[in-house]
């Protein structure tokens, strides 16, 4: 087992990490840049460093270099950053630093989306209709081509992020090359390639991820799967598992074709395998992701596994030591990502400090996040600032504890996405299970509120106002003006 793991990530993410290795007796060195100085992740920690460059967690010379200063003997890069870079697992190979996660082969392959998209094809399993080929920021006349072939409306995707960033979908070819150029440019931000494909657009529908976890010796099963088709942007924003939209028949398709996938590409450690499945029930593999995945803490609520646990173990070389009958998934599990961002104003972070904060509580509510009194909310990153995952035995009880959950959570000193999560899970369709990804309400739209609420704001508004514009003018009674009082207590001349 490893004696000091380097947990290259910040956020909840890091804290996450950082509690299981405790739990296992682990020692851990947590990465920080100024904003982050006052971060939990920071404080639970057993040693810190300073990334005092301005890659920060992208930095792999400086973090290989800390990691043998402080004598880790293995790493964990969470989600983001450094997770999905085959380069960087390689080079912590080469130094004999373990990377707790899948090896660096296996993340190779399963980045090169297109590829991948033809393996699976090839193996007779069903994808959407795509380009042929991944195009540079020349080929804008052969981008047109393509997508007047494949048919508007079409999306944009990184050959290198699948889903996510870097993916625009366009429904018209006057919008094509702007979004080309906007695809392109945050794709060679974050994932250092601007090469970018085609996809014909499958709307509605809903996204559905199979986990699945591996040892080395080639043992495979699959955890279940979760629904992720609340999005706000590429970003899902509500999540369940498992997925209300799954015959039985469609889920055993489904998790018996991801168990089938991840032995394709021979998958270790923790990945997900990612599938589109249309309104009729017909599904369409998309893509693998090869590391931890936000809504790992969803899998975990029904499964009652320690993902990173498991990963921690996987990456010594143990075996899984449990087959797929001994899995037993119960009960039903909703997670919301909170952020400081505005929803009325059209997703803008807001940066800054949290000046009061009021957290839920209550059976199997778990709120998984960075912020301690006094902490910032930095402007550098992503915005996520909590997961907050619930439990219930089945949806409808999960969804009412969400709900109350919701309820308790106060964030006073920024804007947040809060009220809207709050929307969402009191929608009717959601609240029926029959959603899928043109859920999410325009946030702009309609606002329309309860009478009895305006009438009580206008008379909050307009006590304060009182409050605020009155002015106190002491005056002196009359029968002290006279002066009797001073005259009773003068002495004898």
């Amino acid at each position: 087992m490893f004696r000091k793991v380097l947990v290259a990530n910040r956020g909840e993410i890091a804290v996450r990490i950082i509690r299981t290795c405790r739990e296992m007796g682990i020692a851990t060195v947590g990465l920080y840049q100024m904003p982050d100085r006052a971060s939990l992740h920071v404080r639970l920690a057993d040693e810190v460093a300073l990334l005092n460059t301005a890659a920060g967690f992208l930095d792999q010379d400086l973090i290989l270099n800390l990691a043998q200063e402080k004598r880790a003997d293995a790493i964990h890069a969470g989600y983001g950053f450094l997770a999905e870079r085959d380069d960087f697992i390689a080079r912590c190979e080469q130094v004999g630093i373990q990377f707790i996660g899948p090896p660096a082969q296996v993340v190779a392959q399963a980045r090169q989306k297109t590829e991948v998209l033809g393996r699976a094809e090839a193996a007779g399993f069903p994808t959407l209709p795509r380009s042929t080929c991944v195009y540079d920021a020349t080929d804008l006349d052969l981008i047109r081509f393509e997508a007047d072939r494949l048919g508007y409306p079409v999306v944009i995707k990184s050959c290198r992020g699948g889903r996510g960033r870097g993916e625009r979908l366009v429904w018209s070819e006057d919008r094509l090359e702007s979004a080309v150029r906007r695809s392109q440019s945050e794709a060679q931000i974050v994932y250092g390639d601007r090469r970018v494909y085609l996809e014909k657009a499958l709307l509605p529908a809903h996204q559905i991820g199979v986990q699945v976890i591996g040892d080395a010796q080639g043992n495979l099963i699959h955890l279940g799967e979760r629904e992720g088709s609340v999005l706000s942007g590429n970003q899902k924003i509500v999540e369940e598992a498992p997925s209300a939209c799954l015959s039985k028949a469609q889920r055993e398709q489904i998790l018996q074709a991801a168990l089938e996938l991840a032995g394709l590409f021979e998958l270790q450690n923790a990945a997900t395998v990612e599938f589109l499945v249309n309104m009729e029930g017909q599904f369409y593999f998309t893509e693998i992701k090869p590391r931890i995945q936000i809504e790992h803490s969803l899998t975990e609520m029904l499964a009652r596994l320690d993902l990173v646990r498991e990963q921690i173990r996987l990456a010594c070389g143990e075996p899984l030591g449990y087959t797929q009958q001994d899995i037993q998934l119960t009960g039903w599990a909703m997670q919301c990502r909170l952020s400081a961002e505005d929803p009325w104003k059209q997703f803008m972070p807001s940066p800054g400090f949290l000046h009061k904060i009021r957290l839920p509580g209550g059976p199997d509510v778990r709120l998984d996040t960075y912020l301690t009194s006094g902490c910032e909310i930095p402007g550098e990153y992503d915005p996520l600032i909590a997961k907050l995952v619930v439990w219930g035995r089945d949806r409808q009880a999960c969804r009412m504890r969400l709900q109350r959950a919701l309820e308790e959570i106060q964030f006073s000193g920024v804007p947040t996405n809060l009220p809207l999560i709050r929307r969402i899970v009191e929608e009717a369709d959601f609240a029926r299970g029959k959603y899928a990804t043109d859920l999410l309400p325009n946030a702009a739209g309609d606002e329309s509120v309860d009478e009895g609420f305006m009438r009580n704001l206008a008379a909050v508004a307009a006590l304060t106002y009182m409050r605020q514009s009155q002015t106190f003018h002491p005056v002196m009674p009359e029968r002290l003006l006279s002066g009797w009082h001073r005259d009773s207590r003068r002495l004898p001349s």
